[in-house]
């Protein structure tokens, strides 16, 4: 190079291209088998019919099921104290606390409000939210399934991405929305 800049970026002529390179968009198309982004402005709905109820004040907000992949995204959202249930599961989950705190009874941590928490495959465990708590609101990924057991670790029942894709047209065909409401959080 002569050491010479580029007016608009004091930068050297090769430089400036490249900067202005980071700034254009990709020119080809995406794969075709490739679903679209789902993008979900209103992850904390105002409607609260968007909330699919579980048991007395507890809800999940689905964002994404993916049926080809077997897992589901949400928000458990909990407006009582006590025991939520206990469970195992098979493949690793991701947790965020957006609102509130829970904590396991097997474990002497508590998952707070910006904590992160990794559930490890094979993990039983028993969520708790506690009496101080008046809301907890947390972005869950669950892989496989959630197995539910009594403290012995017999099986109860479990949770796969179609049984929350049943309760969440079954819900939604009940409160208005349609049961196809759901469908945009498909993939």
């Amino acid at each position: 190079m002569d050491g010479t800049m580029d007016p608009g970026t004091n930068a050297a002529p090769g430089r400036a291209a490249a900067a202005d390179a980071k700034w254009t968009p990709y020119r080809h198309p995406m794969p075709k088998e490739s679903p679209p982004e789902l993008i979900v402005p209103d992850a904390i709905p105002s409607d609260e019919r968007v909330w699919v109820p579980v048991d007395d004040n507890v809800w999940f907000r689905p964002l994404c099921l993916s049926v080809t992949r077997g897992y589901w995204v949400n928000l458990l959202r909990v407006r009582r104290a006590g025991v939520l249930s206990r469970h195992r599961h098979p493949m690793p989950v991701h947790g965020f606390v957006l609102k509130g705190e829970w904590r396991y009874l097997e474990h002497d941590w508590v998952a707070r409000e910006g904590g992160y928490v990794y559930e490890a495959p094979g993990e039983t465990h028993t969520l708790v939210v506690d009496p101080h708590v008046e809301e907890m609101i947390t972005l869950f990924q669950v892989n496989g399934a959630m197995i539910y057991v009594d403290p012995d670790g017999n099986c109860t029942g479990y949770d796969d991405v179609f049984t929350r894709l049943d309760k969440c047209r079954r819900h939604y065909a009940a409160c208005g929305l349609g049961e196809g409401y759901i469908d945009q959080f498909l993939r």
